[in-house]
């Protein structure tokens, strides 16, 4: 059977959602984090990036993780999208509506994150992928995007003078969402990470790390084999809310 013809052939017996995913990357985490958190059972697929399952060609062209396959066929490609169908299911810890500001005003710092800070993340940790855009001085490249994204970290800095999360005394789609990339970041070099003036982001952070949810959400798993089971995932848990999950739109 070819690629295209695998997702509706496996979707008819399909009766979880299937998460392709891959442990380390920050879209995957955020992904799971919101799974975990709405309690949506899933069968979890780990895809090693240098041999990616036809599966998961067939399911979505953009090739990358994470994709969400619903019951009957329906995907989602996108990691904010993701989180967003979970906590549409379920959302007990009231991510979509924050103590302060809006769903409005948490995107628009998620979008900030993902469309500016990200790219200044990715050159500055792998600063070798880049030499198109410099002349081959990796340090210095790396440096100076460590400081436009530092710039931008001192913004969240400012941000948590008032609360302890992003917006409000609670964890929100916002914290999140970003608090991937912010430990991708402190993890490219720790301990400069731990000499700048940033203490309410370092503390920030560490709650981060130790929300619920984030033990089950980095647990270890072999890469998927093509034609095998998944992981039935979360781990330990058995029933989903109000017992099944619908495929239904975003909202």
């Amino acid at each position: 059977m070819n690629a295209a013809a695998l997702v509706p052939a496996l979707a008819s017996a399909q009766t979880l959602p299937v998460l392709y995913s891959f442990r380390r990357c920050p879209y995957a985490m955020r992904a799971r984090l919101a799974l975990v958190a709405s309690r949506v059972n899933c069968e979890i697929r780990e895809v090693a990036l240098r041999c990616k399952p036809p599966e998961l060609l067939a399911a979505s062209a953009k090739a990358t993780v994470p994709v969400l396959v619903l019951p009957g066929g329906a995907v989602i490609e996108q990691s904010l999208e993701i989180m967003r169908w979970a906590l549409a299911q379920s959302d007990p810890q009231h991510w979509l509506r924050p103590q302060t500001g809006s769903l409005a005003a948490m995107l628009t710092l998620i979008s900030d994150n993902d469309e500016g800070f990200k790219r200044h993340l990715d050159r500055y940790k792998y600063p070798n992928r880049y030499r198109l855009e410099h002349a081959g001085a990796d340090l210095a490249f790396a440096q100076d995007h460590r400081a436009s994204a530092s710039a931008w970290l001192l913004g969240l800095e400012r941000r948590l003078a008032r609360f302890s999360w992003l917006f409000g005394t609670s964890p929100s789609l916002a914290d999140m969402a970003i608090g991937p990339f912010v430990r991708q970041f402190a993890r490219t070099d720790e301990p400069w990470f731990g000499t700048q003036p940033w203490p309410r982001l370092t503390s920030w952070l560490a709650r981060w790390e130790s929300a619920d949810g984030f033990g089950p959400m980095m647990e270890k798993y072999p890469p998927w084999q093509s034609g095998k089971p998944g992981v039935a995932w979360p781990p330990g848990q058995t029933t989903a809310p109000h017992g099944s999950i619908p495929g239904v739109a975003l909202r």
